[in-house]
């Protein structure tokens, strides 16, 4: 991955769904709109406007499924079971693959993992072993369905993050380890960035890691000067500066300022120079992203 070019990659899906565009998202969770025609059509128009950044940009673009919550835990409170789930992500991959990405250099497919849990507040421990068998289902749907990556998003616990890293190892998929980390740029259990890059990669070092869900100011408070930063290769940020706790009681959007935003990700990039997937989380969509490549911010 470090010798990859950059390439852009989709913002803050769910809270551009639910805000934006008006639809309701039970437990959070994306996928089901897979499953009709409408939701189809909705997310159809929320990649597409990804992939006119992309071919306007003339950069390469990494679509990643809507599947942050297509795992048994959160899939069965919403009616899936692991048949179901199993032909949901397949599903994903299929769809993206099947988007008109006309004009754009190089587009390539990931499948897009997420925790067991809350994914903002840490619970017990994870046992490694067990991650790795809870999340290989989901990781080989990706991988039988034709995508070339996985990314694990929001991850807090570092056993959950070896996990993953494990059962990617195992199916042959490449998989991006992604931490979030609360205002102190500390993981929510207090770990910090540098021991859980340093703790995966000793165990099993998977292609990159990035950070998500948190603004760069958060992130920036977590970094040293240690040679771990060169294995954050992805960043997907959040618009608001609130805390997770802040933003999980609100009930208005923070879509923050996308141009101030772009700057503060500019001093991050500069802190992390081997970041080559860029895009956004929480309260951002394609104005946040064009902005964080110098596009017009204009939807």
């Amino acid at each position: 991955m470090a010798t990859d070019p950059r390439r852009i990659t989709d913002g803050g899906l769910e809270t551009d769904l639910i805000f934006h565009r008006g639809r309701d998202l039970p437990e959070f969770a994306a996928f089901p709109l897979l499953d009709d025609e409408p939701g189809r059509g909705l997310l159809r128009d929320y990649y597409t406007d990804y992939v006119a950044l992309a071919a306007r940009a003339q950069v390469p673009l990494l679509l990643e499924t809507p599947t942050w919550r297509a795992n048994p835990d959160w899939g069965v409170r919403v009616g899936y079971d692991d048949v179901a789930l199993g032909r949901v992500n397949r599903d994903a991959v299929d769809f993206l693959r099947g988007l008109d990405t006309s004009g754009v250099p190089h587009v390539e497919v990931g499948g897009v993992v997420g925790p067991r849990g809350d994914g903002y507040v840490p619970g017990a421990a994870v046992d490694p072993d067990e991650a790795a068998a809870y999340h290989r289902p989901q990781l080989q749907a990706f991988r039988d369905a034709g995508a070339t990556r996985a990314t694990a998003l929001t991850l807090t616990d570092v056993g959950e993050a070896i996990g993953v890293a494990r059962a990617g190892a195992d199916l042959g998929i490449p998989v991006g380890i992604g931490f979030t980390v609360e205002t102190d740029g500390r993981l929510p259990g207090g770990t910090t960035l540098a021991e859980a890059v340093e703790r995966v990669d000793a165990d099993t070092p998977p292609d990159y890691f990035l950070v998500n869900c948190a603004h760069p100011e958060h992130v920036e408070r977590g970094l040293d000067d240690g040679l771990w930063r060169l294995r954050v290769g992805g960043l997907r940020v959040n618009a608001s500066t609130l805390s997770h706790a802040e933003l999980d009681e609100s009930t208005e959007l923070d879509d923050g300022d996308p141009l101030q935003l772009a700057t503060d990700h500019a001093r991050l990039v500069d802190l992390l120079p081997a970041v080559r997937v860029v895009g956004g989380c929480c309260g951002t969509d394609v104005r946040h992203v064009a902005a964080l490549w110098g596009q017009d911010v204009n939807r």
